[in-house]
């Protein structure tokens, strides 16, 4: 039933991108859909962006095995889009065009802020997607039965060239409806199976809880705070690092911010932000249940048996809650389940894609000195999906055997590090200069990545990328401690360098456009 289930979702998906790409060489349809869509179809396709396959897998992976250390992520999911409604959406929307690159370009023109940002968004979002992708083989694998390696990479390669499809032939709009199918199934099945494990547990959360708890091994420390980061010097510090990086990073990451860009107004903004973040919400309170059932009615050795980082447990925990005896009704509801994740990591990955080929077309091929056509800008927007995908699965095969924890934190890291100052300064900071934007996004992505290499998630610890080896120098699992005030330092030491008469020449600059990025007080050209 899975299988079938499968082909049929990736069928129907496949003529949702046909019938609704665009028809026609008009960039504002292939970037934006025209901001076509309502504010609900709009807030919930921002919420299947922001509700991806590692986060599904991986966050439920967490509550599983550490209790409430994997809530608290689990909230600052959610809170991290409350950041972006409540700070970022609407100059967002204000400021920019079609990519993250308009709207940095927008106080601070050149090829170099456009250059800077479609790499700073390529880094950002490579390393998600190989998690994805190399994430599809053993997740297709669990749920037919199969372990032949050469299996799990055909997965892999197969349902890349579908995700690449979707990206080069829907455009914006085609995704958008592709994350709309997918967080409807995966809310809907998930409820439904929160609310059999509630029903095993006589609807007292205390109950599931304890049960959880006694079946952790780890006692009353699976409902305390610090079991997640124990092993390090200093478990506080690592839980708050990990949060802060969190709640910035996932604001910030562009193939979300890309989706600001789909609405008509800041009124839409709102409205539509409206709609993702109780859709968040109730994905943190669906997955807090299962994550928790799967350690109440399997144990936590035995999910860290079939997955030592937990992927599988909300598989297992959406299994285990139907009991010995299956009916047909409660096999169906395992397909859903089944299908609703197939689909989050087709549409997680096509989103991802699709935001870095309109980077590519747009803030590189496009903004030459000879102007190109939108009928050629749109064929360049296609094939860089391909030149996107194509390494980020031959990638993903190569990395689909180490630990792919690593490479979710780098994400994260980099979001938070370098992308989230560099917005908030550019939106916000009268003057802050383009030296000041290139040491931000720069400075913040180098400091990010030689700082993870030290960590224990590449190394040293048998869950990292490489445990027989162990270069371990950093504290901390995650880098945003150290990482994120570097990115907003180095932003302000490379504004305060580049002197008095250029910061008076950018502020002049943003005061010029101060009324569009903060009230929308004209229309964007």
């Amino acid at each position: 039933m899975s299988l079938v289930a499968f082909t049929v979702v990736a069928t129907i998906t496949l003529l949702l991108c046909v019938m609704t790409g665009p028809d026609r060489d008009d960039l504002d349809e292939f970037y934006t859909g025209y901001g076509s869509l309502s504010p609900m179809r709009n807030g919930l396709a921002i919420a299947g962006d922001y509700i991806s396959a590692a986060t599904v897998l991986g966050t439920g992976g967490v509550i599983a095995l550490f209790g409430y250390d994997g809530v608290v992520l689990a909230l600052s999911t959610a809170l991290s889009l409350m950041l972006l409604m409540f700070l970022l959406a609407e100059p967002l929307r204000n400021a920019g065009r079609f990519t993250m690159g308009d709207a940095l370009a927008r106080r601070m023109p050149g090829r170099a802020v456009r250059i800077t940002a479609c790499a700073a968004t390529l880094l950002a979002l490579l390393p998600l997607m190989l998690v994805q992708l190399a994430g599809t083989g053993d997740l297709v694998a669990f749920i037919l039965g199969f372990s032949n390696e050469g299996l799990k990479t055909g997965c892999i390669v197969g349902l890349g060239l579908l995700m690449i499809s979707y990206a080069a032939i829907g455009g914006m709009k085609g995704t958008a409806l592709i994350q709309i199918l997918k967080i409807v199934m995966l809310l809907g099945s998930g409820a439904v199976v929160a609310v059999l494990i509630l029903n095993k547990f006589d609807w007292n959360l205390g109950a599931l809880f304890g049960q959880a708890a006694r079946n952790s091994g780890a006692g009353s420390g699976f409902l305390s705070s610090g079991l997640q980061f124990s092993t390090g010097p200093s478990p506080r510090l690592d839980m708050i690092s990990a949060q802060l990086t969190v709640v910035l990073g996932g604001a910030c990451l562009p193939h979300i911010t890309m989706r600001m860009y789909t609405a008509g107004s800041a009124r839409q903004v709102r409205r539509s932000m409206s709609w993702a973040v109780p859709a968040v919400a109730l994905f943190v309170l669906v997955i807090t249940v299962v994550g928790f059932g799967a350690t109440a009615l399997i144990g936590r050795k035995a999910i860290a048996g079939a997955d030592p980082q937990g992927n599988t447990a909300y598989l297992m925990g959406s299994r285990a809650a139907f009991g010995a005896d299956v009916s047909t009704a409660e096999t169906f509801l395992f397909t859903t389940v089944t299908a609703a994740l197939f689909l989050t990591l087709l549409a997680s990955v096509a989103g991802m894609i699709l935001a870095c080929a309109n980077s590519l077309a747009h803030d590189v091929f496009a903004h030459r000195k000879e102007q190109l056509t939108p009928r050629r800008e749109m064929t360049l927007a296609r094939a860089s999906a391909a030149a996107v995908g194509i390494p980020a699965i031959v990638l993903a095969t190569l990395v689909q055997h180490h630990s792919l924890q690593p490479l979710v934190t780098l994400s994260f890291c980099l979001g938070a590090s370098a992308i989230a100052p560099a917005l908030v300064y550019s939106l916000f900071w009268r003057r802050y200069t383009k030296a000041g934007l290139l040491c931000t996004l720069i400075g913040g992505s180098l400091g990010t990545l030689i700082l993870m290499t030290g960590t224990n998630l590449v190394s040293g610890s048998p869950i990292s990328a490489f445990p027989d080896h162990d270069f371990t120098w950093f504290p901390f699992t995650t880098t945003g401690i150290v990482s994120i005030p570097l990115g907003f330092a180095l932003g302000w030491l490379g504004t305060v360098a580049s002197g008095r008469r250029k910061a008076e020449e950018h502020r002049r600059r943003y005061e010029a456009v101060e009324g569009l990025i903060l009230a929308g007080a004209m229309r964007k050209g």
